[in-house]
């Protein structure tokens, strides 16, 4: 296994750049958990015009919360980091808006994994207050 220090730039552990790239850094790892902050940016084209993140931003910041992870479990066992991709999305509640330069958080643990499939639990927080959560489910080839 490799040493990886945290934190460590999300950047470096999924093929996503900007302005694709919503996640910045994988913060903590406990076992097929961690945590990854986020801060949308004011030029994301996943916001409305008064700069709120729209809800399928939040989506899309649990699932590139999910790669960094994995690519970080992939890199840590000596293995090529592999590509995901959404392929479902099960009961996404959004609690409050966020907005860009908001500080989130985001706690991913890993429910399941069948094979090349997982489905992962996300919650998205801004200073503790829950944003979103829900679940979601991904094939990583």
């Amino acid at each position: 296994m490799a040493t990886l220090s945290l934190p460590l730039a999300a950047e470096e552990l999924v093929p996503h750049r900007p302005p694709m790239l919503l996640v910045d850094r994988l913060i903590e790892v406990d076992g097929k958990n961690g945590i990854i902050e986020a801060r949308v940016g004011r030029d994301s084209l996943l916001t409305d015009s008064a700069g709120r993140l729209e809800d399928v931003a939040l989506i899309e910041i649990m699932a590139q919360s999910y790669a960094t992870l994995k690519g970080y479990l992939d890199r840590r066992d000596q293995l090529p980091v592999r590509q995901g991709f959404l392929v479902g999305i099960k009961k996404i509640v959004r609690h409050a808006s966020a907005g860009t330069d908001d500080l989130l958080r985001v706690h991913m643990r890993t429910i399941a994994e069948l094979d090349d499939f997982a489905v992962a639990e996300g919650e998205i927080r801004r200073l503790g207050e829950v944003v979103a959560q829900g679940d979601i489910k991904v094939w990583i080839h």
